[in-house]
Order: structure tokens, then sequence, then C-alpha cells
């Protein structure tokens, strides 16, 4: 069974140990009837399960702050268990976070209770074509009309694309060059001249998209915040929900450490256990110090957000990166002590293989993450 000593560390409080065992718990029993042939179908019914339990309270915040530690530990535990449901619950939150942070009562009152009880499905479109991680590039438009906005550009990448009811969507405004001239908007899906052009297919099924809007007209009131705030907005999303990227990571690293675990101990060589071999000793050793290593940039980056810190831009950046990387070392192991059997289709390990992936691009690649520590430890060191 999975290590659960991390939850007595000192970041958790007594809450978040009942929640992440409650969690375990439905897991179990009801993550395993869910059919993953179609996997619109599949995301649709998760989103539907996951508010029906109760859990999608916890992805976004009518009032008060987002609890970062038990994303963290909700995503980690969904992720253990399946990838696909964690994916249905990640978005949700990320969907609507700039509703969470930056939302007016109307707006969090026309959507969150939806989302958070799995009558909405949601969508964060960011990325553009040419600009990726590079936000301040984005080019889309939303130009000032009348009282409210017309929408043109295009956005790629943007997960749940296709079946979401709701999209926050980024377009530059003009308040100013790069980042000063972004806004963002709430966008239902279905309006005039807002199309899914493309479907786009990955090594780890999930529904991805290719978007645009042609002449798409929204009202002033989908505004969300101020003009001009878009990319601080986005920028402050990504502050919160790219812990729980790494939390993702963690709870794949988790389940290939226990299916590694399982299969040395069964599986037997000249008589003995696979486990009796020292290599295989050292090989598992590494892995629980990744697994473990992990887990604390994970919780020391909710923690110090949960305390009240402003921006954990290096705290949730390290433990992105670390968590993903580490990740999918732990599991490419997995694989490899399960030898043929590891990449057979279907099996555990090769799943977790392709899964854990995208997560070293998506929200910031490791190598962003990179620059961005690295800027962060100089401003440090000068003062700033």
């Amino acid at each position: 069974m999975a290590d659960r000593s991390f939850l007595d560390w000192p970041f958790f409080d007594a809450r978040h140990r009942e929640l992440a065992g409650a969690l375990d718990q439905w897991c179990g029993v009801h993550l395993g009837a869910v059919d993953h042939a179609d996997t619109d179908a599949a995301c649709r019914s998760l989103v539907s399960m996951l508010g029906q339990g109760g859990w999608l309270k916890h992805s976004g915040a009518v009032e008060g702050a987002l609890d970062v530690r038990t994303l963290c530990l909700i995503r980690e535990t969904l992720a253990r268990h399946d990838g696909l449901a964690d994916f249905a619950f990640a978005m949700q939150g990320l969907g609507t976070g700039a509703l969470s942070l930056f939302g007016t009562a109307h707006q969090k009152a026309e959507w969150l209770a939806r989302t958070r009880e799995g009558r909405a499905i949601s969508a964060f479109a960011l990325t553009e074509p040419q600009s990726g991680s590079d936000v301040a590039n984005s080019t889309m438009t939303a130009d000032a009309d009348g009282d409210g906005f017309v929408l043109n550009g295009e956005k790629t990448w943007i997960s749940n694309g296709g079946i979401a009811d709701v999209y926050t969507v980024f377009a530059r405004t003009g308040e100013g060059p790069g980042a000063r001239g972004l806004s963002a908007f709430v966008v239902p899906a279905g309006l005039p001249g807002f199309d899914v052009v493309e479907r786009l297919e990955t090594i780890a099924p999930h529904p991805l998209a290719r978007l645009r809007f042609d002449g798409v007209r929204v009202p002033g009131s989908a505004l969300i915040g101020q003009r001009g705030q878009g990319f601080r907005i986005a920028m402050s999303v990504l502050d919160v929900f790219r812990s729980t990227v790494a939390a993702a990571g963690l709870g794949f690293a988790r389940r290939a450490l226990d299916e590694a675990l399982a299969r040395v101990q069964d599986r037997r060589v000249q008589g003995a256990p696979l486990f009796d071999l020292q290599m295989v000793q050292g090989h598992v050793a590494d892995m629980a110090l990744r697994v473990d290593a992990a887990a604390l940039l994970v919780y020391r980056a909710a923690w110090v957000k949960d305390a009240g810190a402003p921006r954990v831009t290096r705290e949730a950046a390290m433990a992105k990166l670390y968590a993903t990387d580490e990740a999918q070392k732990v599991i490419d192991m997995a694989v490899q002590l399960h030898g043929g059997d590891g990449v057979r289709s279907g099996a555990v390990v090769e799943r977790l293989y392709r899964e854990i992936r995208a997560l070293r691009i998506y929200e910031g690649a490791s190598d962003v993450q990179r620059v961005v520590i690295a800027r962060q430890a100089m401003g440090a060191f000068q003062g700033e």
C-alpha cells in the first residue's frame, strides 16, 4: 500500500489527514468502474462523479483563499489511482482559478456553483501557437466595442478544449506592450464565431484542442479583474496551481514505486525474490529517496502559500521541476524492474510512463522552471 507517513509531517492539519484518507477510500470504490475507451465521455463522467462526491468543492473558492495543501493532496491521491481523474479535477480548478482569485460576485455565482458541483466543465485558454510559454507575446485580441469586447485569434493545447462549458480566455486589450496589454475574460462555449478547429491527440489521451475566435462578442461583464491585469491574473493562477502539477507527478511516482515494490517482492530469480539482489535494492532506495524529496518540495510550496505568502514563484517552480523530472526517473525504473511486462500495453507502469511526460511540459516546461529558479536566486542574492 502507498506510504502515508508523510501525512504526519508538520505541513498538515488534522483536516488534511482526514481528507486524504477519505479520498483514498472513495477512489478505491468509484474509480475502477470508469470506462476510459472514450476519453471525452470518461472526463465528463469523472467530473460528475467528483462533483457528486463533494471533491470539486475544493477546486474553486467562492469566498476566501484556495487551500493549496488540499489541492495538492487531492491531485496526488487521484493521480496515484487514475491519471484521468486527476486531470478532470485539476482542470476544474485551473479553468476557474481566475474567477476564484479575481472574479466578481456575479461571475462566481454564475459559474463556480456549477463547476464545483460537476455540472459544468471549465478550461484555461492561455497558450497560443506562436507564443507557448512566452505569455507576454500573446497576440489574440479583445477589442472594445460598445459595452463589450470582440475576440479574435487562436489558442492551442487547451485542456478540456471541445468539452468545456466555460473558458477563461486571455487576450490583448492594448493597455501597453507585452505583459501590460493583456486582459482575462470568462467565455461560455457555443458563442457565435467560437470554434474548436482541431482536436489534438497525445500519448496519454486527454481532451485537448485548438480553438479559433472569429469576431466572438462578449459583454463587458465577461472581463475578469481590470483591463491590463491579464498577465498578473494568469501568473497568480499558475502560482497556485503549479504546485499541484508537482503533486500529480508525485502521485504517479508513488504508484510506480508501489508497483515496483510488489514486482520485486513477488518475482523470483534463481529461486529467490528479485528484491534480494543488491542492485535492485539500490534502485528501490533511489526511487524512495526521489519520492520523499519531491514530497518535501511539493508540500513546502503548498504550506508557504497557505501560510499567507503573496507569491511562491521560487518554491512552486522548484517543486514542479523536481517532482515531475524525478517522477519520470522513478517510473522509468519501475518499467525496467518489470522487464517485458513493463512495456506491455495496458500495464500500470506503461500507462504511468506515458502519463508523466506531459507534466514536464505544461504549466511551464522544465527548462522554463530552471530559468525562473535562477532568476529568483539572483534576485534574492541582490536583495531584491
